[in-house]
């Protein structure tokens, strides 16, 4: 199943897409949390009620306003990480294949076909992130790794919009990660049993049409299964947390030279099978 969040006639709801991608059919569930709480058998059988075209719907972000900050990865590809030292070695300096951990303040997720802020006057070097979400759904706590994937829900698309210059002049990233406007999310949630596990899916993000990055989400360097398992080991993952995988090599910092959004730029950062998530640099 593909869920999504969106707005009809003013009322925020939750509905499944059909299988030709083009109507939504809406859940009796008052919003995306709930139903990743009731679980993916009681999705599939609640009551659907008549479609609505998708054209005459708006879609937000599948889960609109996170009620935790969204952990993250960084450096999380081989490429990406060695591409992020030559930017700036001090500030992204891994010496050890170790998983970096940090969280993306998300008041409001910004949604598909939405604004990114660019921040001007505060922010200098606004960057993309095409990364694959994992979204929990039964709450994780001390699970092994081989039992990760019973607790995945589903899985989205996520550009971890980043403002260079502040993520790198502090001695943490959440400020330079965080700012409103800097977690677009969607279109969907591909509900886990629509992949294996851990799913093995072609990632791609364009700048204006320019293919910038691409690479499969099985080239993690710490795998869903293992990041799961740490976090859960000494923190309990409610259902609805999303976790950020990390992002491939080809974000404008790691080009040469560097290429940085600016206003009036369209990034598509796309996941086979789920989607792709589009949006305009304001």
């Amino acid at each position: 199943m593909k869920l999504v969040t969106y707005l009809e006639n003013g009322t925020e709801k939750v509905g499944a897409l059909t299988a030709d991608g083009k109507a939504v059919r809406p859940l009796p569930f008052p919003d995306m949390v709930s139903a990743i709480e009731a679980g993916l058998d009681a999705v599939k059988a609640a009551e659907q009620g008549p479609a609505a075209a998708l054209d005459t719907v708006t879609l937000l972000a599948p889960i609109p306003r996170p009620r935790q900050d969204v952990i993250c990865l960084g450096m999380n590809y081989v490429d990406h990480a060695k591409e992020a030292a030559k930017f700036d070695g001090e500030a992204f300096a891994k010496d050890k294949p170790i998983a970096v951990y940090f969280s993306k303040r998300v008041p409001e997720a910004v949604p598909p076909e939405g604004a990114i802020d660019s921040h001007p006057g505060l922010v200098e070097k606004l960057d993309y992130e095409a990364e694959l979400a994992v979204i929990i759904g039964p709450a994780a706590k001390g699970v092994p790794a081989e039992k990760a994937g019973e607790h995945v829900f589903g899985y989205t698309v996520l550009n971890d919009v980043s403002a260079r210059t502040l993520q790198t002049a502090h001695k943490q990233w959440y400020f330079g990660k965080g700012l409103d406007g800097f977690t677009p999310m969607g279109p969907c949630i591909l509900t886990a049993d629509e992949v294996a596990f851990p799913p093995a899916l072609a990632i791609s993000c364009r700048v204006n049409g320019q293919e910038r990055q691409r690479a499969r989400t099985d080239m993690l360097i710490t795998s869903i299964a293992d990041t799961i398992s740490e976090l859960s080991a000494g923190m309990t993952l409610l259902p609805g947390t999303i976790i950020a995988t990390g992002t491939p090599a080809g974000v404008g910092m790691g080009m040469n030279p560097p290429a940085f959004l600016k206003p009036g730029d369209v990034v598509e950062c796309e996941i086979e099978k789920i989607g792709v998530l589009r949006n305009t640099v304001k």
